[in-house]
C-alpha cells in the first residue's frame, strides 16, 4: 500500500507544485488523477515513484518511508512515464524483454512473458520493429507492456492513453484494471474524463491541491 501524507512538493526554489496533498493508493484499486494541464498530475507521480522528494510531508509504501527511486524500485513500485522512457534503438519486445531481465526474469520465461502482452495490446506484428519506427500510440503501447510485464505491486501510469484510439484506450483501460485484480495499485493520470469514471477511486488536482472526488 503507498500513503501520501500530507505531501508539498515542488522544483528548486520555485513555490510549490503541490500542497498538503493526501493519498493511500490501496492494493486492487484503480485510482484516476485527475486536473487540467499543469495541475500538478506527473510531479505526484514523481514523488510516489521516489523520483523527487517531498520538501514536506511523508511518501511511504508497506509503512516504510520512500528515500528515493531505488528504494521504490526495491518496493515494485513500477512508473510508465508520459514521454514512454522507451530505448528508441531497440525494438519494441527488446525494450520490454531487457526490463525484465534485469528485474531478474529468466531470458527466455521473458521472451515469453513480452509476446504475451504485447499481443494483449496489439503489438505482436510490431514486437520486431525499432521504436523509433513506430507510431506514438505504438510506442505508448509498447512502454504499457513494458510496465505491465513487470508485474508491480503498485503501478503509476502518466496519461499513457492520450494517443490512442478508442479502441486501443480500452484495451490499455482494460489491462490496468487487470492489474489491480491481480492485486496491484494502480495510479492513472489522466485528463480525460470518461476515461477517470472507469476508475473505482478519482483524486483531483486544482490550484496546488487535491480533492477526493470518489472512492
Amino acid at each position: 500500500m503507498l500513503t501520501i501524507h500530507e505531501v508539498t512538493v515542488g522544483y528548486g526554489d520555485a513555490p510549490p507544485v503541490l500542497t498538503d496533498v493526501s493519498v493511500t493508493v490501496r492494493p486492487g484499486r484503480v485510482l484516476a488523477l485527475t486536473g487540467s494541464s499543469g495541475a500538478g498530475k506527473t510531479t505526484l507521480l514523481n514523488a510516489m515513484a521516489g523520483l523527487l522528494r517531498p520538501r514536506d510531508g511523508a511518501v511511504t509504501v508497506d509503512g516504510q518511508q520512500l528515500r528515493d527511486r531505488d528504494h521504490a524500485v526495491d518496493h515494485r513500485i513500477v512508473l510508465i512515464p508520459q514521454d514512454n522512457g522507451l530505448a528508441p534503438i531497440l525494438t519494441a519486445a527488446e525494450n520490454v524483454q531487457v526490463a525484465l531481465v534485469a528485474g531478474g526474469v529468466a531470458p527466455p520465461e521473458a521472451r515469453r512473458q513480452t509476446a504475451a502482452t504485447l499481443a494483449q495490446l496489439g503489438l505482436s506484428g510490431q514486437a520486431d520493429q525499432l521504436v523509433e519506427e513506430l507510431s506514438g500510440g505504438q510506442q505508448q503501447r509498447t512502454a504499457i507492456a513494458r510496465g505491465v510485464a513487470l508485474r508491480g505491486g503498485v503501478l503509476l501510469a502518466d496519461e499513457v492513453t492520450s494517443e490512442l484510439d478508442a479502441g486501443n484506450r480500452q484495451r490499455v483501460l482494460d489491462l490496468l484494471h487487470d492489474e489491480a485484480r491481480r492485486g496491484a495499485a494502480v495510479v492513472f493520470a489522466t485528463h480525460d474524463a470518461e476515461v477517470a469514471a472507469a476508475c473505482a477511486a478519482e483524486l483531483h488536482l486544482v490550484d496546488g491541491r487535491a480533492q477526493i472526488v470518489r472512492g
